[in-house]
Parts: C-alpha cells; structure tokens; sequence
C-alpha cells in the first residue's frame, strides 16, 4: 500500500520482502548481541542471588560489586601492562616489515615477485596447532642472554611478539600489496628521475599515501593481538608474564568459580579493544572500503 507524504509526492510501497529482510537483519543482531546482554545482565547481579534464585529470574539488585572485585582480585593494572608490552611492539613491527615487502612486490618488477608474495602469504594457511611442538621446543632451547629474564624465548614477551609478527605480517603484506599497486606509478617514477632514493620512496611518498590502509589493519592487529589466547597460554608459564586474557584464569578458583565474577572481568577486559574500535573507527571504515568505487 503506497502513502502520500507532507510534500504531495507519493511515495514507493513497502514490499513484504523489504519487511522480511529488516526482521531478519534485526533478529540475527540480537542473536549475536545476546551472549553480550546475558553476560552485562550476569555481571551485575550477586552471585548469592543468581544462586538462589536461578540466571532466568528476574533481579532484585544490581550493582557493579563484580567489575570492583574483578579488577582487584586479578590484578588487571599489571596484565593490561603485559598486553600493552606484547601488542603495541607487535603491531608497529608487523605494519613496518609487511609494508616493506608490500613496497618491494608492488613496486618493482622481477621474476620472482608473486613467488616472494606467496611465501608470505603461505604462513597464514597454516593452522597454529600444526607448530606447537616444534616452536615449543624451538623456543626453550633458544638463548637470547640479556634480552629476556630467563635468557630464553619461551616465558617471555618478547616470544609473544615474534610469534605475532610471524602469523601476521603475511595478510597485512597481502593487503598492502594489493593498495600499494593502486597508487600511480608516475609518482615514484617522478622522485627517481629527481634522484629519490629507493627508501625516500619508500618512507616520504608511497607511506603517507598508505595511511587509511595502514589504521585498518592497525585496528585488526590491535583486536587480534589482544584477544590472543593460544599463544599466550602455550608460550607463558609463569602466572606474572602472562597478559590480560590469560589472567583471567585468576578469577578461578580450584573448587568454586563465580561466573558472575568472571563475566565482569570478561567486560572489563573488552573494554580496550572497544576504545580502539572506536578511536579509529573512520580509518577502519575508509580503509575496507578503498577501491569500492572509481572516482
């Protein structure tokens, strides 16, 4: 049925698949925004209540006693620290070295220039448990005196940002090249003909132009980095190396687990990645939709 607006222009009618898809878009938010709801309703109630009374009940009190106990009981200032050791040096080396080889690969031309592309690549098709063993082993008999505490990779920070560097530099490589071959090669051919060097090029024409680029995996890197679980679980044994998602396990006991204090921390400990998410939410945006249109 079509309506008539202020303006006297009839407008389209609503078609019932409009109608059905805006149920669907709206029902499957919800499913993906309920463990999330169930999880803010869980931390906000005392767990004598919930215990009592059952999680399907309707609360008497709500209060934010959780997060106050979580975030004392864990210790978070010292493992939001360790992460803040762990993913920033990750991040800034994993955006540096995957731009250098995106440079190389997109910008000059020889034989084997997708060859090199998909040796980096390569990694990430690989599963992380296929190299447990090995990289276990590979790290306890690695010596590094004077770098880490234990003279070892195994237990220390610096293992953890090898590792991610490792994993990650092959996609951030891959999208890189891909946005580096976008941009005019007039421009780089220009700085040469005014006796540019290879790393002017580099550092003072092709990375400024990559900047939106750049915040968008910056922004993935950061989330996936932080989020890490794996690798911090294997690769740290002592309890005060670890980040702040394997702390968790500090609001744990060995007999009696409150689940309301655990999902209060959960919340607090998403809180950073939601500060990214949003402090660099316009170059994330522009970022994944580069190349959508031509102008």
């Amino acid at each position: 049925m079509s309506t008539v607006s202020a303006a006297g222009k009839r407008r389209a009618p609503v078609r019932p698949a409009r109608i059905l898809l805006h149920v669907f878009l709206a029902g499957t938010a919800l499913a993906w925004l309920a463990p999330l709801l169930w999880a803010v309703f869980s931390a906000l109630r005392p767990y004598g209540e919930t215990s009592a009374k059952g999680y399907v009940s309707w609360p008497d009190t709500l209060n934010f006693d959780n997060f106050e106990n979580a975030f004392q009981q864990s210790d978070m200032t010292h493992y939001f620290g360790n992460t803040l050791v762990i993913a920033i040096p990750a991040v800034l080396l994993t955006l540096f070295l995957s731009s250098c080889v995106a440079f190389y690969v997109s910008r000059f031309d020889f034989r084997l220039n997708l060859a090199l592309l998909l040796v980096f690549t390569a990694g990430n098709l690989l599963p992380q448990q296929v190299i447990i063993t090995p990289l276990y082993r590979l790290y306890l008999l690695t010596d590094l005196p004077g770098i880490t505490a234990s003279g070892k990779l195994y237990d220390s920070a610096l293992g953890l940002v090898l590792i991610h560097v490792a994993f990650q530099s092959g996609f951030c490589a891959f999208v890189l090249s891909n946005y580096m071959r976008s941009l005019p090669h007039e421009l780089t051919e220009a700085a040469l003909v005014d006796g540019a060097s290879v790393w002017r090029l580099y550092w003072q024409i092709t990375l400024p132009l990559c900047k939106p680029a750049m915040a968008a995996l910056a922004t993935l890197l950061s989330i996936w980095i932080y989020n890490d679980f794996f690798w911090a679980l294997v690769l740290i044994s002592t309890g005060e190396n670890m980040p702040i998602t394997s702390a968790l396990n500090n609001l744990s006991g060995q007999y009696f687990t409150d689940p309301n204090l655990v999902a209060a921390g959960s919340l607090l400990t998403a809180i950073p990645t939601l500060v990214v998410y949003f402090a660099l939410q316009r170059q994330f945006v522009s970022g994944l939709t580069l190349g959508s249109s031509k102008g």
